[in-house]
């Protein structure tokens, strides 16, 4: 940098056979990596040879000299560098001359430039040490401060070095492995049974396939692959060593063998040790290249055999004499990838082209099979998986190899075949296999080229049925891998080529039966297809809408929510029942799931508006497929969304789709918990308000199958009756009293099946009908003794004083004073409001009104404060100073002397008593002076009485002598009382 000081450094460069062998520099950088001085000694080193000297070995100089010569270079050696040589000078000169010392045990003497014998193992400077170090603070920073970003780029060096056939790559690969292994967070994650997070996870994912690169080089030496597997075999048989598929031992049949092969063939399967991320490598060192069909495959663009007759299941050749490789599809995938990571791109390509096209023969002789039983399986309704193991979320990613080895073929040109360039802007428009001249051509169909063999693979195993894996993380796997792959094939835009290859894959996913995700029966516990099916649908739609809709609706089922799914086939021995026997599915990306196929059943909404026989074709896969309230909600919101979009009128198919979808969720969730259901309801509402007044009438008409009694009378009634309503639907006066009769009859229907919390709406919907509202009125007075709360009797005779009822108020004020019971110590009771009202309003009423509520009041309440409160209040107005029907009282104050408030003074002053005596048996000092007041209190309601006085003397001197020990108390007593 300008900005520092020019800082000299001394690098050191040792070479053998055109390696560099090791390197030292005093700048004291760390790092896996040469540091920039290295890098520019080398490059000084490559572009100017002439300007570094070549010498002979050192000791090839010393040994032409003679003695004076010999003596001479020493001493001139020892003065140039006197400090810093010469104590080891004199050390090896005393050593020398000592008859006994070890270095005169030894004959000659090392020489540092010589270089290494031809036998000594020569390979690239790589410090260990660094490499270890950086791995393990990596992993110590657990993902954070983008370590697991630095962890991927070792790996990518690592595969970098294998292009580039550096024997390092292994080398570091084991480093790395080896620091992983020690990480202490798996013997902690496996003591807690916690699963380690994702993106660690994928480390470990990554470090099994590059292992599974390594040992699969096709030129390794036997010795070196020896040695891979005894340490991968070690690493194997560590406890806290990862499980290939997370957390549950893999049952999957072994990589050499595609399917078990008889019935018997997984009984140990229980008693297999788990599958680590390691298993496939030690596995693969059992593969080689041997084999003179598949070395023919990749060493040549001209082998064919043409006179081959392609009859049997495992032809070499298919009808066109082009080459087949028949391997377990992941097994021989991985081959593609180790040759393409080994710098063998073009034998890659090779392999590649030929496994496709096996899979495309295999695609159609299935299919050919499948008609040829198709009505004996559809009759029986049972179906088999072919694929217990499934090529989308595999952990060697047969697919993405396949995928990712086609493009790289279609976006390089001849000479820079080994180059890495970015994607075209364009990738429809990539330039087709007839200009690039590449003589691997013949093995395409007319019109072919890496590109549409790259998206006809991804396809055929995006389509493909297969297993839900067991476990969280294989799972999740499935999900990830499928959407990486599809996210890839976006990027591609569709020419007319393309096109057909949709078109022909998805004839033959609807057509393929067991062989197919889509096909007409499929297992329970298959894959679902909504994320594919709606990427084909999207593709296809715009050049055939038929089979667009076709596919997406076959895909749109989710039979492991179904009760009726049909069951397997147990007499054929690739049946999943014969691996994993009753086991009932735990599918934990269930959610993920359910949300992609509302996402499908979504995207065919939107595509479908305007057209009626779709959008009911679609309706009816919904309701039969989606389980999940929620999500049919969602798309109820959906559909109402897109036919009322402000730039156009409203699609009224559409619509009525959306309230059918938001009739259905009502009907789910009626008898169970969601948190979301008042605001559904709020919805239905809205939706069936722009769908039309019939709309709003039935919804009320058929209120008990839709909602519960509170909802139909707090929500939809009210909501319908409100005039925002009216207004918004232009009702006349016929249409607004059709509604309003429909309102009433349900606001009745509920408050007779729910009058606790339907009885008060009622009510209020029936105001402006007489009959209607003394209806309601009548079955609030028979519910009242049956279960009503006072809350509710107190609220409704409140509403019913409010509406100029003050009669009906007080008959449900007193209903309400049956149930209600206060104790002496409530005097902050919520109730206490409600019993002051009602004695107002009785008071108000007249003296006969107030003489009956009076017993209630002293039944019911046992707090002296509030029986005081009530006291004082009746004596300070008149009762009933304006009564019923005019009628003037006599103005006359009562008498506490005569009843009603006699009663109440008695009940009043006894209250006082008992709850003098129930406070002092637990009072603590801290309570005296508030005890005091509370006595003071009480002489005011003692003192209303005519001996009054007398009482409440004889009361304190009462409680002197029984509280006499509570000396302190008894005094603050004395001086306040006497």
């Amino acid at each position: 940098m300008q900005s520092e000081p020019e800082t000299v450094c001394k690098v050191a460069i040792s070479f053998d056979r055109c390696k560099i062998t090791s390197v030292t520099c005093s700048c004291g950088n760390k790092d896996i990596f040469y540091c920039a001085h290295v890098v520019a000694l080398s490059l000084y080193r490559i572009r100017k040879p002439d300007q570094v000297k070549l010498h002979l070995p050192i000791s090839e100089t010393l040994f032409q000299m003679n003695r004076d010569q010999l003596q001479k270079f020493v001493q001139y050696l020892i003065t140039m560098h006197h400090t810093e040589v010469l104590p080891t000078a004199q050390k090896l000169a005393d050593e020398i001359l000592s008859q006994n010392s070890e270095i005169n045990q030894v004959h000659g003497a090392p020489d540092p430039t010589a270089g290494a014998s031809i036998d000594d193992e020569n390979c690239w400077h790589l410090d260990e040490e660094q490499v270890q170090e950086q791995v393990k603070l990596f992993l110590s920073q657990g993902g954070y401060h983008g370590s697991g970003k630095q962890l991927n780029l070792l790996f990518a060096k690592v595969r970098e070095m294998l292009k580039m056939r550096d024997s390092n790559g292994a080398r570091m690969l084991t480093l790395i492995t080896e620091q992983f292994m020690a990480d202490p967070r798996l013997s902690l994650w496996r003591q807690q049974g916690t699963a380690m997070t994702d993106k660690y996870r994928q480390l470990w994912d990554e470090l099994g396939a590059l292992w599974m690169c390594i040992v699969l080089n096709p030129h390794c030496k036997l010795e070196q692959k020896a040695s891979w597997l005894k340490q991968l075999k070690k690493w194997n048989c560590v406890d806290v060593c990862p499980w290939e598929d997370g957390n549950h031992g893999n049952e999957l049949p072994n990589l050499t063998n595609a399917l078990p092969q008889g019935a018997n063939a997984n009984q140990d399967s229980l008693n297999r040790p788990h599958r680590t991320v390691f298993t496939r490598a030690i596995e693969a060192c059992d593969l080689h290249w041997q084999d003179s069909h598949l070395q023919h495959i990749i060493s040549s663009d001209l082998y064919t055999n043409y006179c081959y007759h392609d009859d049997t299941e495992n032809s070499l050749f298919d009808s066109h004499g082009w080459p087949l490789w028949h391997e377990h599809v992941p097994t021989a995938c991985a081959r593609v990838d180790a040759l393409r990571s080994h710098g063998y791109p073009r034998e890659a390509l090779r392999l590649a082209i030929a496994i496709v096209n096996t899979l495309r023969r295999q695609q159609q002789k299935q299919l050919d099979m499948f008609r040829a039983q198709k009505k004996e399986l559809l009759h029986k309704g049972v179906t088999s998986i072919t694929n217990l193991e499934g090529w989308v979320g595999h952990p060697l990613d047969p697919v993405g190899t396949l995928f990712s080895s086609l493009m790289e073929a279609c976006r390089v040109d001849d000479e820079s075949f080994h180059g890495f360039s970015d994607f075209t802007e364009n990738m429809g428009q990539c330039k087709s296999l007839e200009y690039q001249h590449l003589p691997s051509h013949k093995f395409l169909e007319e019109g072919e080229s890496y590109l549409t063999l790259a998206v006809e693979v991804a396809l055929i195993g995006l389509g493909q049925q297969r297993i839900m894996p067991d476990g969280l993380y294989a799972q999740e796997k499935v999900c990830r891998n499928e959407e990486q792959l599809i996210s890839k094939l976006q990027e591609i835009e569709l020419d007319d080529t393309l096109v057909k290859i949709f078109r022909k894959q998805a004839v033959f996913l609807l057509e393929a039966g067991p062989y197919s995700g889509l096909g007409e029966i499929i297992h329970r516990e298959s894959v679902p297809m909504h994320t594919f099916a709606k990427y084909l649908f999207t593709s296809l739609l715009p050049h055939d809408a038929e089979l667009a809709y076709k596919t997406a609706l076959r895909a749109m089922r989710l039979l492991v929510l179904e009760s009726t799914a049909p069951s397997g086939d147990m007499s054929r021995p690739h049946h999943i029942a014969s691996v994993v026997p009753n086991r009932y599915p735990r599918w934990f990306t269930l959610s993920h799931i359910e949300s992609q196929q509302c996402e499908l059943a979504s995207t065919m909404l939107t595509a479908a508006k305007g057209d009626v026989r779709r959008l009911e074709t679609v309706l009816e896969s919904i309701q039969k497929n989606i389980h999940s309230s929620s999500h049919i909600f969602k798309l109820a919101q959906d559909a109402f969304k897109i036919a009322t979009l402000m730039d156009s009128l409203p699609d009224i198919t559409l619509l009525k789709v959306s309230l059918e979808l938001g009739l259905q969720v009502m009907r789910m969730t009626l008898s169970t918990l969601n948190w979301r259901r008042r605001e559904m309801v709020r919805w239905l509402v809205t939706c069936a308000t722009e769908v039309g007044v019939y709309a709003l009438d039935s919804i009320m008409q058929n209120w008990f199958t839709l909602f519960t009694p509170t909802e139909a009378t707090s929500i939809v009634a009210t909501t319908v009756m409100s005039n925002s309503t009216i207004v918004r639907l232009h009702l006349d006066c016929l249409q607004q009293e059709k509604l309003a009769s429909s309102a009433r009859t349900l606001a009745l229907q509920c408050a007779m099946k729910d009058p606790q919390n339907c009885a008060l709406s009622a009510l209020t919907l029936c105001e402006k009908d007489h009959i209607a509202f003394e209806t309601a009125y009548q079955i609030v007075l028979d519910a009242a003794t049956k279960g009503m709360s006072y809350t509710q009797l107190f609220t409704i005779a409140r509403y019913m004083e409010h509406r100029g009822y003050p009669m009906r108020a007080y008959k449900l004020a007193t209903l309400a004073m049956n149930h209600l019971n206060l104790s002496y110590n409530q005097d902050t009771h919520p109730a206490i409001n409600d019993v002051l009202w009602a004695c107002a309003l009785s008071h108000s009423l007249g003296k006969n009104e107030l003489a009956a509520i009076i017993p209630l009041v002293v039944k019911s309440v046992k707090c002296a404060t509030v029986l005081s409160d009530i006291l004082r209040r009746c004596t300070l107005t008149t009762p009933g100073m304006v009564g019923l029907h005019g009628r003037r009282n006599s103005g006359k104050l009562m008498s506490l002397d005569k009843a009603p408030l006699r009663q109440l003074l008695d009940a009043t002053i006894g209250a006082y008593i008992n709850t003098t005596h129930s406070r002092l048996t637990h009072i603590s000092p801290r309570h005296y002076s508030e005890f005091i007041e509370f006595l003071s209190k009480a002489r005011e309601t003692f003192l209303m009485a005519h001996d009054g006085h007398i009482q409440f003397t004889q009361f304190i001197d009462n409680l002197k002598q029984i509280y006499k020990g509570k000396k302190k108390l008894m005094m603050l007593v004395r001086e306040r009382f006497g």
